[in-house]
């Protein structure tokens, strides 16, 4: 039952994700999130902008925390099922190089926080951090799941295009607008039994 909602709480993060079969290698440097002109928003991410790249930090967050776990499992599932032609080093460093693209991610989506915070007439704050604890909340199953299902489900994951998409947005759209910033609605708390606890390295916004 808790591998089928980890599954299923991934899945309907991007539309157009898919979730690889057990042990199918899926790394490709395509993996990598292309911002799109209109990118749909994940289901059960917030809608606004503000709370949509809290949750994107969080989940993108909640990703790269698992790589020192599934990566012995990731390389050995590369090892076993190897394309004809395919270089298991080539494979393998698109990992590293999803590890390096993410990174660079959360400090958009960390710097598109605080333009939106600084142009707030209000204080946005609890609310990020609400949307952050949402996102990461996705990966929270991984602890009780094993190693070789969480590694399966991390080689499939993508960030949704939204993410980017939406933080681009935020950081030109909130200083512009200066005190006529409206983030949009409060959207409900998250409950404390849904939010991930805090993982090593894996800091909030600052």
């Amino acid at each position: 039952m808790i591998a089928l909602v980890l599954a299923l709480a991934l899945a309907a993060q991007e539309p157009a994700a898919s979730t690889p079969p057990a042990d199918a290698p899926q790394a490709t440097a395509e993996r990598v999130a292309t911002p799109a002109a209109e990118a749909p928003g994940p289901t059960g991410a917030p809608k606004d902008d503000y709370g949509l790249v809290g949750w994107c930090y969080g989940v993108l967050d909640g990703y790269l925390a698992q790589h020192d776990r599934v990566m012995p499992e990731v390389t050995r599932i590369e090892k076993t099922y190897r394309r004809p032609g395919s270089s298991l080093q080539s494979d393998l460093k698109v990992y590293g190089e999803l590890q390096a693209q993410g990174r660079i991610h959360l400090k958009q989506f960390n710097s598109a926080l605080q333009v939106a915070e600084k142009a707030s007439l209000s204080p946005l704050r609890p609310r990020g951090e609400a949307a952050i604890a949402k996102g990461r909340a996705v990966w929270a199953p991984a602890a009780n799941l094993s190693t070789r299902t969480v590694a399966q489900q991390w080689m499939g994951w993508t960030l949704p295009q939204a993410c980017p998409v939406a933080a681009e947005r935020l950081a030109r759209n909130a200083p512009l607008m200066g005190a006529a910033f409206d983030p949009g609605p409060s959207p409900p708390e998250v409950p404390a039994a849904a939010a991930a606890p805090a993982l090593p390295g894996t800091n909030g916004p600052q």
